[in-house]
């Protein structure tokens, strides 16, 4: 298993960890199988959608956010119970195809850690699943 950090910037943003599972899908040399990513954290999520037009993301920040306004009289007295219900709605993890050491997302997939309840320091896992 394999654990990063990452820090985000705003309350509720996308941040494309893209790059950083490929690169850590690249170092452990991992050829066929899955790679789990996982998020341990009740107001953040990841998800998979597209990663050439900022706006997409950007969308879908902006949806939620209409969608669980913070505002509703929600009993959870922290204040957050809008990131723990687009947490739950997005998820914690996605699972994703590795062949000949390459991610099989498609051509305009990205993997995005979800921010809900920011800015925080946070941790994303990833576990490798080998075919048997």
């Amino acid at each position: 298993m394999e654990i990063f950090k990452i820090n985000s910037t705003e309350n509720k943003q996308l941040i494309d960890i893209t790059s950083k599972v490929t690169s850590i899908v690249d170092k452990a040399g991992f050829l066929e199988g899955a790679v789990f990513v996982y998020t341990p954290h009740t107001t953040a999520g990841i998800t998979i959608n597209e990663n050439a037009d900022p706006d997409v993301s950007r969308d879908i920040v902006g949806f939620l956010t209409k969608l669980i306004p913070k505002s509703y009289p929600f009993a959870h007295m922290e204040g957050n119970s809008d990131a723990h219900l687009m947490s739950s709605l997005i998820g914690c993890s996605e699972l994703i195809p590795v062949q000949n050491g390459k991610l099989m997302t498609g051509t305009w997939q990205g993997i995005y850690f979800c921010e809900f309840d920011g800015p925080r320091t946070r941790k994303v896992y990833l576990n490798f699943l080998q075919p048997l």
